[in-house]
């Protein structure tokens, strides 16, 4: 998944595939398809894992962040491909396995929410602006995502997020751009408990049921 010199795409390596938890599968695309796939994104440590936990509690189909899974492999295995180690291999691993997830989402009749998506690993790989556009434009998800904002009452550092509130802030700004240059329609998730964040986006997304 390097970023091919002189060309404005993503090339994805078998081995980005080749990896425990990173099967093949047939892509969904689709207006209809995409359209029932939400993204929640935005600043690290500002609650996006605890809001799909909520989701998830309330029946939604929800879907684990690519970033933590690999970290868990990578702690567990050689570590080459940490972010803190080598961003670019993280960065294609994670597109990798974001695709593998839209693939297997397409199996759900319902909604299904993601923590980060495929454009999320696009921008902290890196590349031109159309570089991005072009590795993601046809692997679309709702045109609204969610943001979490940056929290820093919040943010505590862990294991699996060992960089500082201030890289915290910097990515939440690099995705704040990307999201709506992408044709996104960003929502910035209010400073609330779990709760109200989860009727706030059932809310703005029209859903009275799991439906």
């Amino acid at each position: 998944m390097a970023q091919m010199p002189g060309r404005n795409f993503f090339h994805f390596d078998e081995k980005d595939f080749d990896r425990p938890g990173m099967g093949r599968g047939s892509y969904c695309d689709g207006a209809g398809v995409s359209e029932r796939f939400v993204v929640i994104s935005g600043c690290s440590g500002g609650g996006k894992s605890t809001l799909l936990a909520a989701l998830a509690g309330r029946g939604f189909a929800t879907v684990e962040e690519p970033g933590r899974r690999i970290v868990a492999q990578e702690l567990a295995g050689e570590g080459r491909a940490l972010p803190w180690v080598d961003m670019a291999a993280f960065a294609r691993r994670a597109m990798a396995l974001a695709l593998e997830d839209r693939a297997r989402a397409g199996a759900s009749e319902g909604w299904v929410f993601f923590d980060r998506g495929l454009v999320d690993a696009a921008v902290a790989l890196g590349g031109t602006k159309a570089a991005v556009r072009d590795g993601t434009e046809e692997h679309r998800y709702h045109r609204t995502v969610f943001l979490t904002p940056p929290w820093r009452e919040i943010y505590v550092a862990d294991p699996e997020r060992q960089h500082g509130f201030d890289d915290a802030v910097a990515e939440y700004e690099r995705l704040e751009r990307a999201y709506p240059a992408l044709g996104y329609e960003v929502v910035v998730l209010p400073k609330t408990g779990v709760s109200e964040r989860v009727d706030f986006v059932l809310k703005r997304l029209g859903i009275t049921a799991n439906d």
